[in-house]
C-alpha cells in the first residue's frame, strides 16, 4: 500500500470518498490504491526545485530493491521523482491561472525484474493559488445618465470587476468596491459595485457632467490586496424644473404708419434653461387694446415671439397701443408642479410713427359714361383725392400716358375734372380703362393712382348690312314663286333686343320682272322668283340691290347688293355647276393633246437652236448626210399609235423637217454633232436616243408611246 507523504507532514489515507455522485461513497478493497492529492504553491521562484511530496510503499524495506515510477501530466518535465526515495519535485514555476491541477500516476516495481509490486495509483497535484492577479474592469470606461433632481440613493449603474485568482481559496478573489473620485455627489456599494446618487437636488443647469473613479480591491479590501480602477462619466439628463422667464417686464416697440399688414414689428423671448421639449415656450396675446391691430407668431428656428402688423395703423387716428403677452411651457412634469407656475407675462408698448403718405382717393375706383361722337371737351366725370397727413398739402392730378396711349382724355390738374380730347367711337372701343395719378404738392412728392373706367354710350351711327354671305345659288329650272333666299341684317350699334330691321327693293329694281322681296317683319326678308326660264348661257349672274333700314334714332339705312348666280341642276334640283361651260373641242383631239403638241414643238425648236449655236462656235457643218438620218428615226417606232386620228391632227412632215415648214431645207451632206454623245453599242433605236436628248435638255422623261402624245419620239405627254 502507498503512503502519500506531503512536504512538511505525513498523512495516511486508507479509505476515502472518490468519484461518483454527491453523497455516494465508493469503498475500495484493502489492497486498493488510496486517492490523495499534493499541493504546490504557484509562482515559486526559489533556487532549488520545490519538493511536492513523497511516495512510499509499505513493501519498501529500504534495501533499494523497489523502483518508483511517475507518469501522467507533466511527468518528467514539470514533475520528477527520485526512483529510490519516491520524492517528487516541481522543476518549473507553476501558474494556477494557466493550469490549476495535474493528474499523475505512481507505480512501485521491482528494480531488477520491473515487476509491479503495487497497483498503479492516480493522484492530483493541485497548484495552490496566491494573490498574483489584480482586479480588472473589462468594459470601462463607463457612461451613465441619471435625471437631474433625483432623490438620494437613485441607482445610476453597476460596474463589475473580475479577478483571475482562485475564488474558492482564500481572499485573493474577494473584491470590495470604493469610490476614489466623485464624492460627495455619488457613492458605490462595496459588495455589488452599484453607483448611486449621494446628494439631493443635483441641478443640470448648474453642472451637467461628472467624472467618477471606482476602485475594486481584492483580499476583501485589506492591506496587501491588489486593486484596479475604472472611470465612469455620469451625465445629468434634463427635467422640466425651470419655468420660462421674460428678461424684461415691459418691452417698447414702434411701427410706422406706412407699414403694410404682415410686416414684423418686433420680437421678444422668454428664457428657459431646460432642454428640448422641456424648454419649449408657447406665446399668446392675452390682453391689450392692440389685439385687433397686431398678431403674434413663433419663429420655428429661434423660438422667439414675433409681433406682426395685422391691420394698417394710422398715426392721425391712434398713436400708441398696448399688448400683454404670455409665455408658457407646453410640457409640464407633474413631479415638479409645486415649483410652478410654468409661465410668465410681459407688457409690450407699441408707438405709431408718422409717415409722409401719398394722397388717398375718396373712392377705390371710378366708373363714368360718355356718349360716342360727343364733341371735344365733353365732361366725363371728376376724381378727388386728399392728403391725409397733418400738413394736408394740396394735390395735383394727371393721367399717366401709358394708360391712355392715344390720349382720348385729359384731366384738370387742380380739380380732377376729366374731359374728352376728341369724339369717341363706341364701335372702335366700347370701354376706356385709364388711371389718374394724384401727387401732393410739397413733402416727398408721393403719388397714388386710381382706376377710372369710362363707358362709351352707343349712338345709332352705323348702317345695317347683310348678316351673312350675300351670294345666292339658284337652279336654271327654278319655278316662279319659289323662295330662293331669306336674308337678315346686323348693325354694329348696340341696340340689343330692341333692334329691328325692315327690307325693301331699291327703287331702280322695284319693278323688275325677275325677283321680288317680302319683308317678314321679324328683321328678315324672303326673296321670290317671278318668272321661269333662266339660262346661265344667256345670263349667269343677277345683282339685286336691297335697301335695309333700322329703328334707331335717327334711323339709318343702307343698300346692299344680293348676288344671285344661275347654276346647272339635276332633276332633284341638286346643283351640279355654276360656271359657264367651256368651248367644246373637235372630237378626236383633247385640250391636253394640243398642249402636248405645242410643248413638243417648242422642245424640238430649242434642240435645233442649241445645235446651231454649238456648230457656230466650232464652225462645222450642221448635218451630215447618212442613209439613216434623225428624221427617219423620228418616224420609226414599233409601238401602237393612234391611227388616223393622230396623223390627221397635225402634219407629220413638219415634225420630220421643222425647218422646211418655214421654207428652209437643211443640208443632208452634213452630220449633226450632239452635245451629249451616244454610247456606242447601246443598240437603242434612234428615236429613243433623241428622246434622251430631249430629256437631257428639258427634263422630260422618256416613256412608252401614247396615242395622246404630241410627237413621235416616245415622250410622255405633259
Amino acid at each position: 500500500m502507498f503512503v502519500f507523504v506531503f512536504a512538511g507532514h505525513l498523512s495516511l489515507h486508507k479509505h476515502r470518498q472518490r468519484g461518483g455522485k454527491e453523497g455516494q461513497v465508493l469503498h475500495r478493497s484493502k489492497r486498493g490504491w488510496v486517492w490523495n492529492q499534493f499541493f504546490v504553491i504557484e509562482e515559486y521562484t526559489g533556487p532549488d526545485p520545490v519538493l511536492v511530496g513523497r511516495l512510499h510503499s509499505d513493501v519498501d524495506s529500504g534495501n533499494g530493491n523497489i523502483k518508483y515510477i511517475l507518469s501522467g501530466e507533466g511527468a518528467g518535465t514539470i514533475f520528477v521523482i527520485d526512483d529510490k526515495t519516491g520524492n517528487i519535485h516541481a522543476t518549473k514555476t507553476l501558474d494556477r491561472e494557466e493550469q490549476a491541477q495535474y493528474t499523475l500516476t505512481a507505480q512501485a516495481v521491482d528494480r531488477d525484474t520491473n515487476k509491479p509490486l503495487e497497483p498503479p495509483s492516480e493522484f492530483i497535484v493541485k497548484v495552490q493559488d496566491i494573490n498574483d492577479n489584480p482586479p480588472e474592469f473589462l468594459h470601462g470606461p463607463y457612461y451613465a445618465r441619471v435625471p437631474e433632481m433625483s432623490n438620494v440613493g437613485t441607482s445610476v449603474m453597476q460596474v463589475t470587476a473580475t479577478d483571475a485568482d482562485d475564488p474558492t481559496y482564500g481572499n485573493s478573489a474577494r473584491l470590495v468596491y470604493s469610490i476614489l473620485q466623485g464624492q460627495p455627489y455619488f457613492s458605490v456599494e462595496p459588495q455589488t459595485g452599484i453607483i448611486r446618487t449621494a446628494l439631493p437636488n443635483m441641478d443640470r443647469e448648474a453642472r451637467q457632467e461628472y467624472d467618477v473613479v471606482i476602485q475594486a480591491k481584492d483580499m476583501g479590501g485589506h492591506m496587501g490586496g491588489l486593486s484596479g480602477t475604472t472611470e465612469v462619466k455620469i451625465t445629468l439628463t434634463d427635467v422640466n424644473d425651470n419655468p420660462p422667464k421674460f428678461p424684461q417686464s415691459v418691452y417698447s416697440m414702434s411701427v410706422s404708419e406706412d407699414k403694410v399688414p404682415g410686416e414684423e414689428v418686433g420680437r421678444l423671448k422668454a428664457k428657459d434653461p431646460d432642454l428640448g421639449d422641456n424648454g419649449l415656450v408657447n406665446y399668446r396675446l392675452i390682453d391689450g387694446d392692440g389685439l385687433s391691430m397686431f398678431e403674434l407668431s413663433t419663429d420655428s428656428e429661434t423660438r422667439e415671439a414675433v409681433i406682426k402688423l395685422k391691420k394698417s395703423v394710422d398715426f392721425e387716428t391712434k398713436r400708441s397701443y398696448t399688448l400683454k403677452v404670455e409665455g408658457s411651457n407646453p410640457h409640464v412634469d407633474p413631479q415638479f408642479l409645486a415649483w410652478g407656475p410654468y409661465k410668465d407675462e410681459a407688457t409690450i408698448k407699441i408707438s405709431v410713427e408718422d409717415a409722409d403718405e401719398p394722397p388717398v382717393f375718396v373712392a377705390p375706383s371710378y366708373t363714368f359714361e360718355v356718349e360716342e361722337n360727343a364733341p371735344e371737351g365733353t365732361l366725363v366725370g371728376r376724381v378727388h383725392a386728399k392728403d391725409t397727413d397733418v400738413a394736408n398739402n394740396p394735390v395735383r392730378y394727371m393721367i399717366p400716358r401709358y394708360t391712355d396711349v392715344e390720349q382720348f382724355f385729359s384731366v384738370n390738374s387742380e380739380d380732377g375734372m376729366i374731359t374728352t380730347t376728341r369724339p369717341l367711337d363706341r364701335e372702335a372701343q366700347a370701354w376706356h380703362n385709364i388711371s389718374v395719378s394724384a401727387t401732393e404738392i410739397g413733402g416727398h412728392h408721393q403719388d397714388t393712382k386710381v382706376r377710372v373706367n369710362i363707358k362709351v354710350k352707343d349712338v345709332n351711327d352705323n348702317s345695317p348690312e347683310f348678316a351673312t354671305n350675300n351670294e345666292v345659288l339658284m337652279c336654271e329650272t327654278v319655278a316662279p314663286g319659289k323662295v330662293i333666299e331669306t336674308v337678315s341684317a346686323v348693325d354694329k350699334d348696340e341696340m340689343a333686343h330692341r333692334q329691328h330691321f325692315t327690307f325693301s327693293l331699291a327703287p331702280e329694281v322695284a319693278h323688275n320682272h325677275n325677283f321680288s322681296l317680302k319683308d317678314n317683319r321679324d328683321s328678315t326678308a324672303s326673296i321670290f322668283v317671278l318668272r321661269k326660264g333662266f339660262s346661265r348661257l344667256t345670263q349667269d349672274v343677277y345683282n339685286l340691290p336691297i335697301e335695309i333700314n333700322d329703328n334707331g334714332f335717327p334711323a339709318m339705312s343702307s343698300t346692299n347688293t344680293l348676288t344671285i348666280r344661275v347654276c346647272s341642276c339635276d332633276s332633284k334640283n341638286t346643283i351640279l355647276s355654276c360656271n359657264v361651260e367651256p368651248y367644246v373641242l373637235p372630237a378626236g383631239l383633247s385640250t391636253g393633246a394640243l398642249i402636248a403638241i405645242l410643248a413638243c414643238i417648242v422642245i424640238l425648236l430649242a434642240i435645233v437652236v442649241l445645235f446651231v449655236a454649238l456648230r457656230r462656235q466650232k464652225k462645222e457643218p450642221l448635218i451630215v448626210f447618212e442613209e439613216e438620218d434623225i428624221r427617219e428615226n423620228i418616224i420609226t417606232y414599233d409601238d401602237e399609235g393612234g391611227g388616223e386620228e393622230d396623223t390627221e391632227a397635225f402634219d407629220i412632215a413638219t415634225l420630220q423637217n421643222p425647218d422646211g415648214a418655214n421654207g428652209f431645207l437643211p443640208r443632208k451632206d452634213i452630220k449633226p454633232e450632239l452635245q451629249y454623245p451616244i454610247r456606242p453599242g447601246s443598240g437603242r433605236p434612234a428615236a429613243n436616243r433623241l428622246g434622251d436628248l430631249c430629256h437631257q435638255f428639258v427634263g422630260l422623261k422618256v416613256n412608252h408611246w401614247d396615242k395622246k402624245c404630241c410627237c413621235m419620239i416616245k415622250m410622255t405627254c405633259l
